[in-house]
């Protein structure tokens, strides 16, 4: 034994660095103290989506995503390993029965034999000689270094760790369906806000129209306004696409074939951001389940180590065995005679070529490191997806009031615009580019919009919400 842990190469792990900051770096998070340990990601999705038809659409999604029930199947894989695992250092019982019939050469050993040897009652040896028996028959590796219990408890951990990835997936599942509804929704008013820019458009075609008549326009007036109706009534049928596409994805999510989605797509532009509570970086650890799974990855690479000791040290087996066994049937259940006992002890260790052993030594301490600079950078990751979040709230907050003011200003000008063309103090272009920046600027504060709505759900899920 002292010659084999001589023999054992000296290799180094790795620790883990989970230090974080203290707290949050951003203009939303500077009014709130350190020790403020509120946090959205506590509150559960069903509670965190305001909106009915999003929250069925979520449940339908949890259930028939094909994505979840294919990981939860992992899931079931993961939890009879551990069950596999578990049985390998008890004892083994099992019955074996067997039946056989030889005839030994005569000019050999056993043949010499048996030719002079009677039997009871006076008979010969039977030229064909039979063996029949049947027991219990039990074997059990002693786990003296605990290297089947060390692998149970890597399967049990890793068990867990394929939970916590469908937690994770459940979380992306959840924003992905947020995304596309809030999506659909933005197309829904895009639409609406277009077909009333056509609307006015078309108003606008009427008059000029009615002033060729009068000879106050003439027909590149005409030509223009109906070229910019056209290209307008053309971008209807691209948005249409967009919302049959978007649609199409909320379906494939709920894992179900395409369907109409229903939604409340009125009030979008009056909804109001929730206001969001971070809480402590430090809290991520507990409440990221990609952080978690990296955790318990990192425990099971550790414990691998110690599994891949322990074949460097001897392994012992015992081996037993009791049951019956006759050359002759009439004879298997005749006792004491017929009765067969085996006991054995194994004693084996590596003496000669390790290179296997010391190569998958060598492996799994390459992949704690490897677990623990993972670990790591999905704690970085899970940090810099907060910050990111929080930092675009603030500057799409920012955004979306100042759009609001471009809007309103432009919506004022066109009707200034149309006054100033009706009386001739101003030409048919710039009627034409005031509504055109108009509805472009009110495409823009809705897909601002969007972005507000959508960045509170990033920020929900960023912080560990959406599993639970």
């Amino acid at each position: 034994m002292m010659l084999q842990s001589c023999g054992i190469p000296t290799l180094i792990s790795k620790k883990a660095d989970t230090h974080l900051p203290e707290q949050f770096t951003s203009t939303a998070q500077q009014a709130t103290s350190a020790q403020d340990t509120t946090n959205a990601a506590d509150v559960n999705w069903k509670d965190f989506f305001d909106d009915p038809n999003l929250a069925s659409l979520i449940d339908t999604g949890v259930v028939n995503n094909k994505e979840v029930n294919i990981l939860l199947q992992r899931i079931s894989v993961a939890q009879n390993e551990i069950q596999a695992r578990k049985g390998e250092y008890l004892p083994f019982v099992n019955f074996g029965a067997g039946a056989e019939i030889e005839k030994a050469a005569q000019y050999t050993r056993n043949g010499a034999v048996e030719e002079n040897l009677e039997i009871k009652e006076g008979k010969k040896f039977p030229k064909y000689l039979g063996n029949y028996q049947f027991g219990l028959y039990s074997s059990w590796e002693l786990d003296v270094w605990k290297k089947l219990r060390n692998a149970t408890k890597v399967a049990t951990l890793e068990y867990m760790a394929s939970i916590e990835g469908k937690n994770f997936l459940v979380t992306n599942l959840v924003s992905e369906i947020a995304h596309a509804y809030y999506e659909l929704i933005a197309l829904d008013n895009q639409l609406e806000n277009l077909d009333q820019n056509i609307q006015l458009q078309q108003n606008g075609l009427d008059i000029v129209k009615e002033l060729q008549k009068y000879a106050r326009s003439n027909a590149l007036a005409v030509k223009r306004y109906e070229a910019e109706v056209k290209k307008n009534q053309s971008k209807r049928y691209v948005l249409k696409q967009q919302i049959v596409e978007a649609e199409n994805r909320i379906n494939f999510l709920l894992g179900r074939t395409p369907q109409p989605i229903q939604r409340a797509s009125i009030g979008f532009m009056e909804l109001k951001p929730k206001l969001m509570q971070a809480g402590i970086p430090s809290q991520l650890l507990a409440n990221r389940p990609d952080i978690r799974k990296a955790e318990l990855e990192l425990k099971a690479a550790s414990l691998n180590i110690d599994v891949a000791k322990a074949n460097f040290y001897p392994s012992f087996a015992i081996k037993a065995g009791v049951g019956f066994q006759a050359f002759n049937p009439k004879y298997l259940l005749s006792t004491p005679e017929s009765l067969a006992l085996s006991l054995a002890g194994d004693v084996m260790a590596p003496l000669v070529n390790r290179n296997a052993i010391i190569a998958q030594y060598k492996n799994a301490n390459a992949g704690q490191i490897q677990a623990a600079y993972d670990y790591e950078q999905t704690i970085i990751n899970a940090y810099a997806e907060v910050a990111t979040q929080l930092s675009n709230i603030d500057n799409l907050d920012q955004n979306f009031q100042l759009k609001t003011k471009q809007v309103d200003a432009l919506t004022q000008s066109i009707d200034v615009a149309n006054q100033l063309f009706k009386s001739a103090r101003a030409d048919y272009l710039e009627v034409l580019l005031t509504q055109r920046d108009a509805l472009e600027a009110k495409m823009e504060l809705i897909e601002t919009k969007q972005k507000q709505i959508v960045a509170i759900v990033d920020l929900y899920k960023a912080l560990g919400g959406g599993w639970k």
